[in-house]
């Protein structure tokens, strides 16, 4: 049986935008305050915490918006920089994936795309634009936050990577 786009995609992107709340709410009561949670890094050339969190809304809910458009660019915006900031552009692209309908991206599929930043532009197909720049973008902001937290001393593990797997028992 073949997979749709959506399938391949949306859900997984929703177990780890749920699984980045878990990540603050550690950060939190490990006492990290906001200041220091939203400019973590892992290295002084790196974008922080705050920027990684935005990211991830941003390839997650900011791809299909682009898949909508035919275009794709970074979000130039300031990232959050509180608790409450943060979870709430998890929330946001939460909802927005969640109310998403699979046959409207799965029709989405036919469209063109690019991604475009100042002078830079990619064409891609819009399966190759999900599955090869933006999933992976989504993963690798994913990534690094969990690996800031981690460098911090936040308590995390695997499974709070994971979140909520699909399991068959629930």
């Amino acid at each position: 049986m073949p997979i749709s786009l959506h399938d391949a995609v949306v859900p997984t992107m929703l177990q780890v935008l749920a699984a980045g709340h878990g990540w603050i709410e550690k950060a939190e009561a490990h006492g990290l305050n906001e200041e220091a949670l939203a400019s973590g890094c892992l290295i002084e050339d790196m974008l922080p915490f705050s920027y990684q969190i935005k990211s991830m809304a941003h390839h997650s809910k900011g791809a299909i918006e682009g898949l909508r458009a035919g275009v794709f660019g970074p979000d130039m915006a300031d990232p959050p920089a509180s608790y409450e900031g943060l979870h709430a552009k998890l929330s946001e692209a939460e909802e927005f994936l969640r109310k998403l309908d699979p046959e409207e991206l799965d029709s989405l599929t036919d469209g063109a795309m690019r991604f475009e930043f100042q002078q830079y532009k990619v064409p891609f197909s819009p399966t190759g634009f999900l599955l090869s720049f933006s999933q992976p973008n989504f993963f690798f902001h994913a990534t690094t936050a969990y690996g800031i937290l981690r460098a911090a001393g936040v308590p995390l593990g695997k499974m709070d990577f994971l979140g909520a797997m699909r399991t068959l028992e629930g």
